[in-house]
This record gives C-alpha cells, structure tokens and sequence, in this order.
C-alpha cells in the first residue's frame, strides 16, 4: 500500500480533496444572494486542480511510478471533478430570481456528459477485458480542455458580470464555451463507439 501511495498517486489525492473543496464553494453559492468571492475561490481551485491533472501522470511515467491504484484514480477523479462541475452548474444554486439559471447548462447537456463517460467507461472495460489496447485518443483529450475552460470560465463570467464580464461578449463567450463543451464530449463519444465497432461485433467465448 505504502508503494501506491507514491508522489504522482498522493498529486492525484489532493486533487479529489481539491473537488471536494470546489463542490462545497458551488454549493455553498446562491445566484438570488450572489457572493462573488465563492466563485472566484471555486474558479481558482479548479484551475489549480485541473493543471495537476497532467503533472501526476507525467511524473507517474517519468519515476517508473505507474500503478494500477493510479490508473484507476486518475480517471476517476476526473470524471467526478467535470461530471460534479456540470451538475451543479445545472442546479439550483445558479437559478436567479427570475426562475433562469445564470450558466447556460441544461439538464440534457449534463445528461450527455455523464452518459459519455458511462459509455467510455465501460467500452474501456471491453476492450481490455479482451486484450486490446485502450488509449485516450485526440477526441477525448480536445474533450477533457474544452470541458475543463468551460468549468472555469463559468463562474468567472458569473462572478464577476457586474464588472468587467457585464457586456454581450461575456455572454456570447459563456455561450459558445457551454456548447463546445457539448458538441466536444458528443464527438469524443461517437470517435471511441468507431474505436471499438470491431470489439463490440466480436461474439464472445463461451
């Protein structure tokens, strides 16, 4: 166990502590009595959480550090960080006193984002399960940036739209950004469903 817990593993730990820091600022949030400084904090610690996504597994591979409790969290809290982030976003902690919700994110958009991970998930599974390989592709790293400056422009845009973010651009930024995000995580999926057509026809051994 004490072999597991090497540096790029405990990188990956403090990163989900990290989600757990960034869930209770957004829930915490209240759009009918808005406090700006949660959703700065939040923005902030997503970034920060985010950026250590790609330095575990750098130095996972650079000591010779690789572990099957790294391969299994790493996706993990990745999933859990963006899947939370869209959740709550599409909560009612983002619903103002109009009955509109501030973020953009609806409940199909979040439906399809939690789906494709289900999905990926568990084409992962097959393929490897049967001895073939399972490598995140072009698709799905273009997926993971793209969700991940949606997540952190969000509450930025939010924070601050009496400010700076007050014009149409901020708008149409937090719009586009939304969308890219779903149009993103629908082709990561359908280009992994092509990945895998051949596993999925294959008939399994008895």
């Amino acid at each position: 166990m004490t072999k597991a817990l090497n540096l790029p593993n405990s990188i990956t730990i403090v990163r989900l502590c990290l989600a757990v820091v960034f869930f209770a600022l957004l829930s915490q949030y209240s759009q009918r009595d808005p406090e700006p400084w949660k959703l700065d904090w939040a923005a902030g610690l997503f970034i920060f959480a985010a950026l250590t996504d790609s330095l575990d597994g750098y130095l996972a591979r650079k000591l010779g550090q690789v572990t099957v409790l790294g391969r299994l969290l790493d996706p993990l809290v990745d999933k859990v960080l963006v899947c939370g982030a869209f959740i709550l976003y599409c909560g009612p902690a983002f619903v103002g006193r109009d009955g509109v919700n501030v973020t953009g994110v609806q409940a199909w958009m979040v439906v399809l984002i939690v789906g494709r991970e289900l999905l990926v998930t568990g084409l992962r599974g097959i393929n490897e399960s049967m001895g073939h390989s399972f490598p995140a592709s072009v698709h799905g790293k273009i997926k993971m940036w793209v969700q991940s400056i949606t997540i952190a422009v969000i509450p930025l845009l939010i924070a601050h739209n009496n400010t700076w973010a007050s014009g149409d651009w901020a708008n149409l930024l937090q719009t586009s950004c939304v969308w890219f995000a779903v149009i993103a995580t629908v082709l990561s999926a359908v280009q992994y469903v092509i990945q895998s057509r051949f596993v999925l026809t294959e008939t399994p051994s008895a």
